[in-house]
């Protein structure tokens, strides 16, 4: 794991990063719980409409970043004790390797990325999604060593030969990823399964990929608007190639559903795996789908309204509720129809 933090270390000091420094004074519950409403609502103050490319896009984007960065939380985090039963819920969550691992990939990519950026503004918030990453791949590694969870070995991680590909495979991935995952998030929450110290402890990092998401598809826009045609043209077609590649990773993962992935029998599929552990309650595949919508919409609520959000995916989830509504419709009145024949 050393190899891997000094390969991500020295990419970073390479570009001249600077890691932000926590405010002086200790930190206390006031202000911590001041550093995380900022870091959920940001309104630019800017005037009139943020086009995507213009120099004011680029500008107040970078800013929104850089405005709710958050200095305390996820760093800071007293991890709740456990009763055994809950540890054993906690433990055996399908999520852990994959989640350390994408972290891992992730801050690493971030920070290729970075590197071949020319505009400081642009690069520097790129840079500080990286560090950004890293901090949550460390939030993961204490997790797992607080509460004894057995991990894989990690994976060789290495330096990308094309920064922008493994950018967009990377942060379109993190577009799906975490629209399902701010659901499954929510469904703990209500559920009780978990108890709400650890929920809470977790809060902050699902709301830290909500900014992260944010200002992903913010800067891909900036990308396109200042691109010439002939080179919008190639990076469109990388986009669906990207878009492809990843539609292809997820019927792999889905294909090997309920094989172990490694010795820890823990498999990679985040939400059919996740949302039968987070909750006793057994939850309709819409009933899920529409609370992910619901949890997005929340998520991004709090940021300036000119700004971009991610469609694709929660365009695709309403798509697909309205073509099974009439089904679904049917399938109740079938249900419906014995008790009918009985009671007349």
């Amino acid at each position: 794991m050393a190899d891997h933090d000094d390969l991500f270390t020295s990419q970073m000091l390479a570009l001249g990063f600077t890691p932000p420094e926590r405010p002086a004074d200790a930190a206390t519950s006031a202000t911590v719980e001041a550093a995380d409403r900022i870091s959920r609502s940001w309104t630019s103050t800017h005037v009139g409409v943020l086009r995507p490319g213009s120099e004011a896009h680029k500008r107040e984007v970078c800013r929104m970043f850089r405005e709710t960065f958050n200095p305390y939380r996820p760093s800071v985090i007293p991890w709740p004790k456990l009763s055994p039963e809950m540890l054993q819920r906690l433990t055996s969550l399908p999520i852990w390797d994959i989640a350390v691992h994408t972290e891992g990939r992730a801050r690493l990519r971030f920070a290729a990325y970075a590197g071949s950026i020319d505009d400081p503004d642009v690069r520097a918030a790129v840079m500080l999604n990286a560090w950004e990453e890293n901090r949550h791949k460390e939030v993961l590694a204490n997790l797992v060593k607080v509460y004894g969870i057995r991990l894989a070995s990690e994976p060789p991680y290495r330096y990308p030969r094309d920064p922008e590909w493994t950018y967009l495979v990377t942060g379109y991935s993190e577009c799906i990823d975490s629209f399902f995952a701010f659901g499954l998030f929510e469904l703990a929450r209500r559920s009780g399964f978990f108890p709400p110290e650890l929920v809470e402890t977790f809060e902050p990092v699902i709301q830290e990929e909500c900014r992260h998401i944010l200002l992903f598809v913010n800067l891909m826009a900036w990308r396109r608007a200042t691109l010439p045609w002939w080179r919008r043209l190639y990076f469109e077609l990388r986009v669906a190639v990207a878009w492809t590649a990843i539609a292809w990773e997820r019927i792999v993962l889905a294909r090997g559903m309920g094989a172990q992935s490694n010795a820890t029998g823990q498999d990679s599929n985040f939400t059919a795996s996740s949302a039968k552990a987070v909750t006793p309650v057994e939850m309709d595949v819409r009933d899920l789908m529409m609370l992910c919508l619901k949890e997005n919409d929340r998520r991004f609520a709090g940021y300036d309204s000119r700004l971009l959000r991610p469609t694709t995916v929660p365009r695709l989830i309403r798509l697909a509720l309205l073509a099974t509504k009439p089904w679904t419709r049917k399938k109740h009145r079938h249900r419906a129809q014995p008790e009918s024949l009985h009671n007349p």
